[in-house]
């Protein structure tokens, strides 16, 4: 039995990465998956990663909210109903200053991360309250979530990260009366196309080598991030709502630390790109 037994879970931007990880986990507990993407060509070859009728995919750019409700509609057309929402797409903007960003390319970031994640509590919410479930919504958090942290260079990704989880804890006061659950997870470090230290720009070259040492010693499997995903989608969190859970939480941090120097010299230290 699993955790996840007979649950039907949309999973945004999930052909790669910390999506496509969390979809796998959510599968391996009993559930059934939506992988989405706005590259059919993504969704298609992230689909065929699955045994049969655990997945199916669909198109979808979460900046429109008609593709939102499509995707609603859907995930019910296929599967019969939807248990549980997670608002995983995101981008970053190139690690660079302010005035050396793009305005276009800016506002892309806030429009994927911050109104991407609005459109999908939007559709998810009314779906639920429409149909009576007590739906699970999972939304993402990262760096400039926690109080202090600072995402310089990165200052889009960072304002959005910080924008969801104050939106996260508002949708989840609007809602606690509703029995759905509005919760946060923050998948901590992880080595994805996001975080490539392939073509640089300026500012990432002269601060590489600290880039790279701190990914040697925070970044981690997207399947920690995946096992706190589900549970958050199981009965754990029945009648709870604006939990946050992370993977990078104080305590994980200090082991991670701590732990470094003896990783390093038993060259243990995962460098893959997920």
């Amino acid at each position: 039995m699993g955790k996840l037994d007979h649950k039907i879970a949309v999973i945004t931007g999930s052909t790669r990465g910390i999506g496509k990880a969390i979809a796998h986990e959510f599968v391996r507990q009993g559930a059934k998956v939506v992988i989405t993407s706005s590259s059919a060509l993504n969704v298609r070859n992230a689909v065929a990663e699955f045994p049969p009728g655990t997945a199916y995919g669909c198109l979808c750019d979460v900046v429109s909210a008609a593709d939102m409700e499509h995707l609603i509609a859907a995930a019910v057309g296929k599967f019969g109903r939807i248990d549980c929402f997670i608002n995983n797409a995101g981008i970053s903007d190139p690690f660079q200053s302010i005035t050396e960003s793009d305005p276009e390319v800016w506002g892309k970031v806030i429009d994927t991360n911050l109104k991407g994640t609005y459109n999908g509590c939007r559709a998810a919410i009314s779906y639920f309250l429409r149909e009576n479930i007590p739906g699970k919504i999972i939304n993402m958090a990262g760096s400039g979530t926690d109080s202090g942290s600072n995402t310089p260079w990165m200052s889009a990704y960072g304002s959005t990260k910080a924008a969801i989880a104050r939106f996260t804890s508002a949708v989840a006061r609007e809602y606690r009366h509703t029995g759905i659950s509005v919760m946060l997870l923050h998948p901590g470090l992880v080595r994805t196309g996001m975080l490539s230290s392939e073509n640089p720009t300026q500012e990432l070259s002269r601060q590489l080598a600290t880039f790279r040492t701190v990914l040697d010693i925070f970044a981690q499997s997207p399947s920690v991030a995946a096992k706190l995903a589900v549970q958050l989608a199981s009965d754990w969190s029945d009648t709870k709502t604006g939990i946050y859970l992370s993977a990078l939480n104080g305590r994980k941090k200090k082991w991670l630390l701590m732990t470094y120097p003896f990783r390093k010299i038993a060259k243990r230290i995962d460098r893959r790109t997920y």
